[in-house]
């Protein structure tokens, strides 16, 4: 699903930006209406720039809510492009047309992955400051980023919570290249994204603020939503 880019309330020619990534998921949720107060739901963010938006679909949907670590592996010439992705649960996937293209040695794949598999076990420790994982079996698992490039990490999480036993995957984001929201239909039951522009070039031009989440905010994000959650239940 997708819609037409929006426009702002300023010029009739400048395009939609998302205020922040908790706007931006006030708008995603609005798009996932259907999976509202359904107990078999969870949406799992991906770190740390999905937890933003899913904090705010979750809360919107009344479903359960956790993180979902998924590590970019980095070319080692140049680390913004990703030629894989590690996820939880050790699921590796590779981006072969990027190894194809820039033939890294086996010895470096093997490093990077060390690497980011130690920076992604550090991640799930903070955290969940020792909290087990919400459970994926049975469950329609929703899978929530900031946004969607060239979707490796994204796809390593499909694969990743279908390992898990989840019965349905559903990727959602703000914003994507649409390519890539195409390509991700081959491997989730359902792709979501609430904007698809072109040209794309980056997800961070489609936020006013996309000032980098911490930590921190990850960890007061998660125990707020549980405080919200236990507090309804009461």
């Amino acid at each position: 699903m997708s819609i037409s880019p929006l426009r702002t309330t300023g010029r009739r020619d400048e395009p939609f930006r998302f205020g922040d990534r908790h706007h931006a998921g006030t708008v995603l949720a609005g798009q996932l209406r259907h999976l509202a107060g359904r107990k078999d739901v969870v949406v799992l963010a991906l770190p740390r720039g999905g937890v933003p938006v899913a904090f705010e679909v979750a809360r919107a949907l009344g479903v359960a809510m956790d993180v979902f670590a998924v590590r970019k592996l980095g070319l080692p010439a140049h680390p913004e492009l990703a030629m894989g992705a590690i996820a939880s649960g050790g699921m590796r996937v590779m981006n072969e047309d990027v190894v194809i293209r820039y033939r890294p040695t086996v010895a470096a794949i093997e490093a990077v992955t060390r690497a980011e598999r130690i920076e992604l076990e550090r991640r799930e420790r903070a955290y969940r400051n020792g909290q087990p994982a919400v459970s994926c079996e049975g469950r329609t698992v929703v899978l929530i980023d900031d946004g969607l490039a060239t979707g490796a990490t994204m796809r390593a999480a499909v694969h990743a919570v279908r390992l898990l036993g989840s019965a349905r995957v559903v990727v959602a984001v703000p914003v994507g290249a649409r390519e890539t929201c195409e390509a991700l239909r081959e491997v989730a039951d359902e792709v979501v994204c609430a904007l698809t522009p072109e040209p794309f070039s980056a997800v961070g031009l489609w936020y006013q603020d996309f000032s980098q989440t911490t930590d921190d905010e990850v960890r007061e994000l998660l125990s707020s939503y549980q405080v919200q959650r236990r507090q309804r239940s009461a």
